[in-house]
């Protein structure tokens, strides 16, 4: 039976048990390979063992070099360990080449691997985001971009935020920070925004849709956020479509009751057509995606496959020992027991069968025909795995940006003080598709726009969603209208840039186990 499990509890051993007790003939060996340990210090043997680890849960392990052509310890020249750590992964994940692309799978940027990434967080997973995944934020709680030099709009408000509080709104337009007027074309007020997130308290000014003021103080500070941005029915000509805006696939605890209610709303009303927004949702936990599926999918499709997870050969057929000195935790922080003794990472059913998951209706929504998912740069991971999940059953229509491109999932690795979340399976749909290595290219084009607040007919992307459900065709880009700097223009020619940056890079985590 799974367990519902955070990745925080995933791990129980330090490095030092790696090094010490796997091997009581050579106790100065690491046990995984003839590798000395006498007189390491303690960064070379986390170098080691993350390298160690790579060579046998690494989704691609067959790609790497033997311990002493890799040599983990040359990487000891960086500003800090962390920094030293980061650099020897990233290394490892650019052996196995796409052949599709001759780069490899996880290049990113020069110094960025696309997936994987090392943290000393607490946090299950979160690579950078101020918003975590049991839905707590600590931040102002919005971000901004321009669509033009002198107009820089808010793109988004989490719900519960100080800038929620505040009454501020996607679509606002920032006309000061801190009492000074600002344009994105001034690297000098760029600087001067950037710098304001970094302090405990700022004061905006914004003008609304309608032209008025509004001069907000901001107090960062810890909340509680909806993932659930914005849920609504829409009706276009004589059809009622669901629109639902979704940040993130935080827990299921955070997530269950506010997806309920809106799907629940969609059901009563009798949808055919759902709108799904994913625009900046950079994916979460592998559970929360299954139950949004569960909630979209007409009950017959119980018992159909809804998606695999496909672990590496070694893990298939149990020639990990390594994850043996991983112990599993219960949700209380209690080891998980099989047979009498401490279960362990290597007790785990890695196999294609216990990893095939099914669909199993949740909710009363059971009318949907039609799925249109808005999607960018920002729609990873979790995110991604729905849509192709539900493309072999339902009308699945992409509109905005192509999507970052993740079929790839993890749970973490704990190596000292610090946690690993390197790649360690691929998802397949019941098709046998699922190598979006380079993202999900949209059916339909569409710029964001954050000149529009979330929920309104005329923005972009909804209104070609909405176009969609009307009358099966999607209006043309150059046929629509943002507005900037107060002036309609046509959104082929608008620009939409980032001003602060996008903290929600979450990845595909599994957070459940199936013991052997």
């Amino acid at each position: 039976m799974r367990a519902n499990i955070l990745s925080k509890l995933f791990i129980s051993l330090f490095l030092l048990e790696i090094v010490f007790s796997g091997c009581k003939k050579n106790p100065k060996v690491l046990p995984a390979a003839n590798i000395p340990v006498a007189g390491a210090t303690r960064m070379q043997l986390t170098l080691d063992s993350i390298f160690l680890y790579a060579k046998e849960t690494y989704l691609w392990f067959d790609a790497l070099p033997s311990y002493e052509q890799f040599n983990p310890r040359q990487y000891n020249t960086m500003s800090s360990e962390l920094d030293n750590y980061k650099k020897e992964l990233f290394d490892i994940t650019q052996f196995k080449i796409n052949p599709k692309t001759a780069k490899p799978f996880e290049l990113l940027t020069s110094s960025s691997a696309k997936y994987s990434y090392i943290t000393i967080e607490g946090a299950p997973g979160v690579k950078t985001s101020s918003v975590n995944l049991e839905g707590v934020g600590d931040d102002f709680g919005f971000a901004l971009s321009s669509v033009s030099a002198n107009d820089i709009r808010i793109r988004y408000v989490n719900p519960g935020s100080p800038a929620a509080v505040a009454g501020l709104m996607r679509g606002y337009r920032l006309v000061k920070i801190n009492g000074t007027p600002v344009r994105a074309d001034s690297q000098i007020d760029v600087d001067l925004i950037n710098s304001a997130f970094n302090i405990q308290s700022m004061t905006l000014t914004v003008e609304k849709p309608d032209k008025t003021s509004l001069n907000a103080n901001l107090v960062k500070g810890s909340y509680n956020s909806n993932p659930v941005v914005k849920s609504t029915v829409l009706t276009t000509g004589a059809k009622k479509a669901g629109y639902i805006v979704y940040a993130r696939f935080s827990s299921l605890q955070n997530s269950q009751g506010a997806l309920d209610n809106a799907f629940a709303d969609f059901s009563a009303q009798g949808i055919e057509d759902i709108i799904i927004d994913l625009r900046y949702n950079g994916g979460g936990y592998v559970e929360t995606a299954q139950y949004l599926n569960n909630l979209i999918a007409p009950s017959a499709l119980n018992g159909s496959i809804m998606y695999i997870e496909n672990f590496n050969q070694l893990m298939q057929t149990n020639k990990a020992p390594i994850l043996s000195k991983q112990i599993i935790y219960d949700s209380n922080n209690k080891p998980v027991k099989t047979n009498g003794r401490n279960a362990t990472y290597a007790d785990v059913d890695y196999s294609i069968a216990g990893n095939t998951f099914k669909f199993s209706k949740k909710g009363s929504l059971n009318t949907i025909k039609n799925a249109y998912f808005i999607i960018s740069g920002s729609t990873a991971s979790a995110s991604e795995l729905v849509i192709n999940s539900l493309k072999p059953y339902l009308n699945v229509k992409l509109i905005g940006e192509k999507s970052y491109g993740k079929p790839i999932g993890f749970f973490g690795i704990k190596i000292d003080k610090y946690t690993v979340y390197m790649s360690q399976f691929n998802t397949k749909n019941s098709a046998g598709e699922g190598d979006y290595f380079d993202g999900f290219q949209p059916d339909f084009l569409a710029t964001d726009d954050v000149t529009r607040d979330f929920g309104d007919p005329s923005e972009i992307s909804l209104a070609k969603a909405l176009s969609l459900v009307r009358t099966g065709t999607a209006v043309a880009a150059n046929k629509t209208m943002v507005l900037q700097g107060g002036i309609a223009v046509n959104a082929a020619s608008v620009e939409v840039n980032n001003v602060t940056s996008d903290d929600n890079f979450y990845g595909l985590i599994e957070g459940r186990i199936k013991l052997k």
